[in-house]
């Protein structure tokens, strides 16, 4: 039987790549059973909306705005050719990003949205037409072969946090706040990420994520959102598929999909917190306990949560 092609568009800016998500197969060139993604293809037989909102032109800005005085929705044709042809029902649309409170009603508009386009449109909250945990990807820069058989890496180093300076809602500023909690107590940690204040003293971004965790035996997996049961994200699958063990801030949805004693659980984002982890990260014994639990997450994370495995089990339906 031919492979079926999938392809794949996006509003993240950047995330243009022929090969992407490639290194989260088992073989060559984006392949898993009866699907190959190929996000560029011109012609493919499924279509992934991944996180896309753009169902309407950019607004103008400057003089032209008053010329444009209600935003228009792109024209059928457009749409079509936006999504190279493919019928609806071949279409699924993923939202990722939280549902922050502050912007809920756009998420409302851009369910409907994608409801009109698109068989399927899923996202991690309740207010979507098929709520569910997101399908697990990761920036770890190793290939899925090592992921799955390679050694345990070696650890030198007690805790890494790899966070941005993003402080657009009162979550992100939140997590500045603990951020600058632990900074000031002192806490034994390395920092990464983008954006951020000159203040906390990051080391700096990075292009491979395995770096500022494989070498490490704890990490601070902090979500943006933690205010239901559906949302999880690459922090936790980052962190355990480099055989870090997480420290982890978020919903309950980590629990009903990765076995018991696979991660930890940071109580809140306080004092309590920074007792916590002072605690933990004293002595590897909590990495050494979690060992056999973080194996089996990693297999899991790798085989069943991984959004090629979920592209190819909803294909199949249509064989």
């Amino acid at each position: 039987m031919d492979k079926k092609i999938v392809g794949m568009i996006s509003s993240y800016k950047g995330l243009v790549q022929s090969d992407w998500l490639w290194n989260q197969t088992p073989h060559h060139f984006g392949i898993w059973n009866n699907i190959q993604l190929l996000a560029q293809s011109p012609k493919p037989d499924f279509l992934l909306l991944y996180n896309f909102l753009d169902f309407q032109p950019p607004l103008q800005t400057g003089w032209l705005h008053r010329f444009q005085p209600q935003l228009q929705e792109f024209s059928e044709p457009e749409i079509q050719a936006t999504f190279r042809g493919i019928p609806k029902e071949r279409i699924v649309s993923l939202l990722r990003e939280p549902p922050f409170e502050e912007k809920l009603n756009q998420r409302k508009a851009d369910y409907e949205k994608a409801q009109r386009y698109c068989g399927y449109v899923s996202g991690p909250d309740d207010l979507a037409p098929v709520p569910d945990y997101m399908p697990a990807i990761w920036y770890v820069g190793i290939s899925f072969q090592e992921l799955d058989r390679g050694a345990i890496p070696e650890k030198i180093r007690p805790c890494s946090w790899v966070t941005s300076g993003i402080s657009r809602t009162a979550n992100h500023r939140k997590r500045l706040a603990f951020l600058k909690l632990l900074q000031d107590n002192y806490l034994d940690f390395d920092l990464y990420g983008r954006d951020l204040p000159e203040s906390a003293n990051s080391l700096g971004t990075v292009a491979n994520k395995w770096n500022t965790l494989a070498p490490y035996y704890y990490n601070l997996a902090i979500e943006n959102y933690a205010e239901n049961s559906w949302y999880v994200s690459e922090k936790l699958w980052d962190a355990l598929l480099s055989w870090c063990l997480p420290i982890y801030y978020g919903g309950s949805a980590a629990d009903k999909l990765l076995p018991p004693g696979s991660f930890l659980r940071l109580p809140s984002l306080d004092e309590k917190g920074l007792t916590y982890i002072q605690e933990i990260t004293a002595s590897p014994d909590a990495w050494y306990a979690a060992k056999e639990a973080m194996a089996e997450a990693r297999q899991i994370i790798l085989h069943k949560l991984n959004l090629i495995h979920w592209l190819s089990d909803y294909v199949t339906q249509f064989n």
